[in-house]
């Protein structure tokens, strides 16, 4: 009897027991001070604390915003409530500044919407606008001249007015006029000044013949081809100014390129010989008209004294003759009448010194 009660009460002891845990510790209750080592992974019930065995402040700030500030806090730092709404009130004055607070170049424009419509325009310098939602601001640099190169890669063949086809490049230059029309009017500005350019110069290539293209009709194609892009946006009212177009290419499809630089060339040589006959022409009429006005000078000293003008006119005309003819003058009378001088002119000597010098 004494082993079987003995028995009872040592069961009920165990009963009674809480669980042991492997890390120490009876319970949740238990400060893990006995009954085995504490759980490393655990925090303590005290909190975090630094190497001087008390919380950290961080963890002690942490602590008291979450209780609501309980307690006398950190020397001169708000909590609860106060420190929440002091972040909040830090967190608006930034956005109010970032948005409301606009630096424009000396060569943009900024465009302002208010709730999404236009509003305004703003001029270089610091501007300042209702904060965001409420006002926004796109910068728009309306000093900047933009390029446009046509084509982007291979060949651009356009079909001229006399049923040829020619290999056009040229470069289109455009700015912003307007910053509202450019930011409102039209989606894609840049396609659509390229979509414009091809069109029109296109519609100008259309209306010139091949040998205007590739010559000298250059000039003329870029002012009508600008003319044509400017008229076609301003009815866009996209807000954009064609500065100047520039042909860089212009010459004949690969294939017969070789053929018409031969015909080119053949053109340029008709073109010089047709230039040198026309100065052939304008030096013999003014050799002519010359002529005829020193005739009629000379008629009116005729008419004055006719037997001085026509002697006159008969030495001057034999000096022109004899000018570069040779000439024998005898004076003295019984001289041979006869004399070789062409061929003494010449190096050889008469015939009877030759039989002379050869009798010798």
């Amino acid at each position: 009897m004494v082993n079987s009660s003995g028995r009872d009460a040592l069961s009920g002891t165990f009963h009674n027991e809480a669980p042991k845990s492997p890390w120490g510790g009876g319970s949740d209750k238990d400060d893990g001070n006995g009954g085995g080592p504490r759980n490393p992974w655990s925090v303590p019930p005290e909190g975090r604390r630094s190497r001087t065995g008390s919380p950290s402040a961080l963890d002690e700030l942490w602590r008291r915003a979450r209780s609501g500030g309980g307690g006398g806090g950190l020397p001169g730092v708000p909590t609860g409530a106060r420190l929440w709404l002091l972040i909040l009130a830090g967190l608006l004055a930034v956005w109010v500044l970032y948005t409301s607070i606009h630096p424009i170049g000396p060569r943009e424009k900024g465009v302002v919407t208010f709730l999404g419509r236009y509003s305004g325009t703003l001029d270089p310098g610091i501007q300042f606008t209702l904060p965001a939602p409420f006002q926004l601001v796109d910068v728009v640099d309306v000093g900047n001249i933009r390029t446009e190169n046509f084509p982007n890669s291979g060949e651009n063949l356009m079909l001229t007015g006399d049923q040829n086809i020619v290999d056009l490049a040229y470069s289109v230059r455009w700015d912003v006029r307007s910053a509202s029309a450019y930011v409102f009017q039209i989606a894609d500005p840049r396609e659509t000044v390229r979509a414009t350019a091809e069109s029109a110069m296109r519609a100008v290539i259309a209306n010139t013949t091949l040998n205007e293209a590739i010559g000298e009709g250059r000039s003329k194609i870029e002012a009508e081809a600008q003319v044509a892009m400017q008229k076609i946006l301003d009815e866009y009212g996209a807000g954009i100014r064609i500065q100047g177009v520039a042909i860089q290419k212009a010459a004949a499809p690969a294939q017969v390129d070789d053929d018409f630089k031969a015909v080119t060339a053949a053109q340029q040589e008709a073109e010089s010989n047709r230039n040198n006959a026309n100065a052939y022409a304008q030096r013999v009429i003014a050799a002519s008209q010359g002529e005829a006005a020193e005739f009629d000078k000379i008629y009116e000293q005729y008419k004055l004294a006719p037997e001085v003008t026509k002697r006159r006119l008969y030495y001057e005309t034999m000096e022109a003759v004899l000018a570069n003819t040779n000439k024998t003058i005898v004076e003295a009378p019984g001289v041979n009448s006869y004399l070789p001088l062409p061929a003494l002119r010449r190096g050889n000597a008469p015939a009877d010194a030759q039989d002379k010098g050869a009798a010798k």
